[in-house]
């Protein structure tokens, strides 16, 4: 197979190389395309590498035709439509593919190479990762190698050296790269990838299903990363690092609901939540928190948060009733904002309201004993409710609960088989039992999800906190106090609050081979060297936003800098790398081959000794003409240097006798005018 690789003409072994590029840029988008269009895809490659290993014709032009139409059609089943981007890639893929059966002239060569860069672009609409990047470098230079070695001379040039040129080219483009990155004009909403909020993605959600928590603890990527301020600040203990997300107010009976979802299934038709109320001590906590791409509007702040947090260009903040702060959009990628929280705050009214009846609701005809309980331990609270919520807690504490990550399959009381007959679970059953008790007895209680903990990198000092960290608690409802902060897992799992321990999930053979070859306080130490990595690409490429790029002309001297200042500055750059290029082409226009130099300088001293010569002369000619017009003796010295310069000029390695000749030039004994 080597050798008949090696022996390939020159059309087949491009063709193959091609191919292979091709294959690189659409095999990250395979993960987002249906099963259909992968095979579809993966076929027609393979069967245009078949053709041109055999060296056979290419199907005709009704072959691509249907397939052209299979493919429209199907791309139009799968997504209901063509348009949009998710039905977009799928169809630029397939075009690509398709492509490649009819690569007859140097123009389908072309459309391959704009579809090649164009599908590299579409990778970034699902992921904007450093290894996503790193990959598209890489497939880029693949391409960049085909598109040279189809425009060099005849002959089989190897591909390495289209490969240096093409990573030349690349090197000399780079600086017009990071000029564009810097200043081209982010005008959101434009600069970015499009949302779908249709796509599921890892992280909170506005419904919780009893078990998805503990589904999420499964996911060890990373949630959100924080620096507390002033750089290098001291944290919080871990026990009061509570990250707010949804609030889930509404039940029906299974799932819980953020209250506007609640309302749009008509869980809570009339009832409005009085606003936060929030009161607050103490001093405000700084930090900035870079929080990974979720296409949800949760903004996590550390509870509580009373000024808008401070959001990037074309993002707007606000707090709901329940004192979550929501941005204005669905972030698409990944989003940096600065906020103060307090640690010591109250919020919710001090009085009973009628909205409170909102947290008191439960469906009927669910957990029956749960209900039966809730009125006895209430009778035996002697009617209050926070003797009622620490009867509950010390239940929790000495009843036999266990907390851990896989208690089976819950039925359609979830609340009496925790409190009765499992008593185990993960944060979410044991919040979700807890509020459903205290609302049985008519407590205002509700379940609030987010992340609790953390845990600092010690490479680059900021404090991760991962998906594994998600966590749900309640709140409760308590006259003169206002909503109050119960965990409820404490009460089961201690080592769960204020521990940077966690449940684990099993490891996998991967995992587990890996930890038999590298120990695992190195792999510790190489994860948070990965991360600090992954952050700073967070910190100085993904989140190169509109304000930094303000920043960065104030410090070249715009004192009110706008984005038609980037626009003439981004004028004035191209303009510049435009004039340089000319420069440059214009040089290399001009410059010889060192060995036409060097016979164009013998060709003149022979002229001025008054023996012109035409350009076209090769060396032995010239030689010739040289004894014949001055003698043998007189020629011989610049005959024999002529000579030389032949024997050279067609040796096996040319360069080597160069400097000398040049040398041998300027000492050169050369025939006077007669």
């Amino acid at each position: 197979m080597s050798a008949r690789a090696a022996q390939l003409p020159r059309e087949t072994r491009d063709t193959l190389f091609l191919l292979l590029v091709v294959a690189c840029c659409l095999a990250p988008l395979a993960a987002h395309l249906p099963l259909w269009g992968v095979a579809m895809a993966g076929a027609m490659l393979g069967w245009r590498a078949w053709l041109a290993w055999r060296g056979r014709p290419l199907p005709g032009r009704w072959v691509t035709a249907v397939l052209l139409a299979a493919a429209v059609a199907l791309t139009a089943a799968t997504h209901r439509t063509v348009l949009g981007y998710e039905a977009g890639v799928t169809l630029i893929t397939l075009l690509l593919a398709l492509k490649t059966l009819e690569l007859r002239a140097r123009r389908d060569a072309m459309v391959v190479f704009f579809l090649g860069f164009f599908t590299l672009l579409a990778n970034f609409f699902f992921s904007q990762s450093l290894p996503t990047a790193a990959a598209m470098l890489l497939a880029l230079l693949g391409l960049l190698t085909a598109l040279v070695n189809a425009h060099l001379p005849v002959g089989r040039p190897p591909l390495a050296a289209s490969m240096r040129i093409a990573a030349r080219m690349a090197l000399l483009g780079a600086p017009v790269m990071v000029a564009l990155f810097l200043l081209f004009p982010r005008l959101a909403p434009l600069w970015g990838v499009p949302a779908d909020s249709a796509s599921g993605r890892s992280g909170l959600s506005g419904q919780m299903s009893v078990g998805s928590v503990a589904e999420l603890a499964l996911d060890d990527s990373v949630a959100f990363r924080v620096r507390f301020a002033p750089p290098g600040g001291q944290a919080p203990p871990q026990s009061r690092l509570y990250f707010r997300g949804p609030v889930l107010s509404a039940f029906d009976g299974r799932d819980w609901y953020a209250l506007p979802q609640a309302e749009d299934r008509g869980l809570v038709p009339w009832a409005r939540p009085t606003p936060p109320e929030l009161r607050v001590q103490g001093e405000p906590l700084a930090y900035e928190l870079t929080l990974e791409s979720t296409r949800r509007p949760w903004l996590l702040t550390l509870d509580a948060v009373r000024e808008r947090p401070e959001m990037p260009e074309g993002y707007g903040a606000a707090m709901t009733p329940e004192l979550q702060w929501q941005a204005s959009r669905a972030p698409s990628s990944v989003l940096r904002y600065r906020a103060q929280s307090y640690l010591d705050f109250s919020h919710g009214p001090l009085a009973e309201t009628r909205a409170l009846d909102t947290y008191r609701q439960l469906p009927q005809g669910y957990d029956p004993r749960t209900h039966a309980l809730a009125q006895q331990m209430l009778q035996q609270a002697g009617g209050s409710p926070e003797a009622l919520m620490q009867a509950a807690l010390a239940r929790l504490r000495t009843g036999g609960y266990r907390y851990t990550l896989e208690p089976g399959m819950y039925g359609t009381h979830t609340a009496d088989e925790f409190w009765f007959e499992r008593k185990e679970g993960f944060c979410e059953h044991i919040a979700s039992a807890f509020v459903i008790l205290l609302r049985s007895a008519g407590v205002p209680a509700r379940i609030v999800t987010g992340y609790q903990g953390g845990q600092v990198n010690s490479v680059d000092g900021y404090w991760t906190v991962r998906q594994s960290d998600a966590h749900a608690w309640a709140e409760v409802w308590l006259q003169g106090r206002g909503w109050v902060r119960v965990d409820p897992t404490g009460s089961v799992a201690p080592d769960r609050i204020g521990l940077p321990l966690r449940l684990q999930a099993p490891r996998t053979g991967f995992g587990n081979a890996m930890g038999l070859v590298i120990s695992p306080t190195a792999l510790q130490r190489l994860r948070a060297v990965w991360e600090a990595v992954d952050n700073r690409w967070n910190q100085w490429v993904l989140n190169y936003t509109q304000g930094r790029q303000m920043n960065l002309l104030k410090r070249l001297g715009v004192h009110s800098p706008s984005w038609q200042d980037l626009v003439q500055l981004l004028g004035l750059l191209t303009a510049l790398a435009a004039a340089a290029g000319a420069a440059w082409a214009a040089w290399q226009r001009q410059r010889q081959d060192p060995w036409q130099r060097l016979l164009g300088t013998a060709r003149q001293r022979l002229a001025r000794a008054g023996l012109p010569l035409p350009a076209h002369l090769p060396p032995r000619g010239m030689a010739e003409a040289a004894r014949a017009h001055f003698g043998e003796e007189a020629a011989a010295p610049a005959a024999r240097w002529l000579l030389h310069v032949e024997q050279a000029r067609y040796a096996s390695q040319p360069r080597r006798a160069l400097a000398q000749l040049q040398r041998e030039l300027r000492r050169l004994d050369w025939p006077r005018r007669p």
